[in-house]
């Protein structure tokens, strides 16, 4: 049970927004909006599992012998760059941000998610990163793991189908076939069921299905939920 004081300090620090869900639930950019909304900088703690793997593909192109060690090695050319609205994963102090989207990285990136050690990094690095500032976030663990007192959690969710053809519209610039959709399915599936440990509902995060909402539905309905904090705390 949290104490009276631990409750005040809590108030006290900036407001963290944390969004967890599954692969293509629209985290993200959901995130992103989020944050312009409410003036916030955003962080996208996917960007750091992706930059630690890009930089292992670069010294080890065969990940069936990357460890952990090995990974945190190549990961010390990561660094998280503040900008006006976000924070970027930069890798020897330059974006690489078409090497982080690539399917190089998209198809290893859950073994390194896996690593506990690994998270353990991502976590340290986003909770620096929410210090003196409040941040919308949004990735795994975060509302269990990351920042378990947050005020404002949020799950995620989508029906695997409409996952699917979200992700294809992004990569593919148009609308996919069903044909298209169902192979992306199949994928989708076969991640969420690599990344199940990392991507636990908080028990008092707002569950958000976004299947039949508009993107600018869920974000006013985060939105909301952080204005609601703000004039609490």
């Amino acid at each position: 049970m949290t104490s009276p004081v631990s409750a005040s300090v809590e108030r006290r620090r900036p407001l963290v927004v944390a969004i967890d869900g599954p692969a293509a639930s629209g985290k993200s950019s959901t995130a992103k909006w989020v944050a312009r909304e409410l003036g916030f900088r955003h962080v996208d703690s996917g960007a750091l599992y992706r930059a630690a793997t890009a930089c292992a593909l670069r010294r080890e192109p065969d990940s069936a012998r990357w460890t952990a060690a090995s990974v945190l090695e190549a990961a010390r050319a990561v660094t998280l760059v503040p900008t006006e609205s976000t924070f970027a994963a930069h890798i020897d102090g330059a974006s690489v941000e078409p090497e982080l989207r690539g399917q190089s990285v998209t198809s290893r990136v859950s073994q390194v998610a896996r690593m506990p050690e690994v998270r353990a990094w991502v976590n340290d690095m986003v909770r620096g990163a929410s210090e003196g500032h409040p941040i919308v976030v949004d990735g795994r663990d975060m509302g269990t793991a990351v920042f378990p007192q947050a005020r404002v959690k949020i799950f995620l969710i989508a029906d695997p189908w409409e996952r699917a053809r979200r992700r294809l519209v992004e990569r593919l610039e148009r609308q996919p076939t069903e044909a298209e959709i169902a192979e992306e399915v199949d994928a989708l599936v076969h991640r969420d069921a690599k990344d199940e440990a990392q991507t636990q509902r908080a028990e008092d995060a707002m569950l958000i299905d976004t299947t039949y909402l508009t993107q600018e539905e869920q974000v006013g309905r985060i939105v909301a939920l952080a204005r609601q904090a703000m004039r609490v705390g």
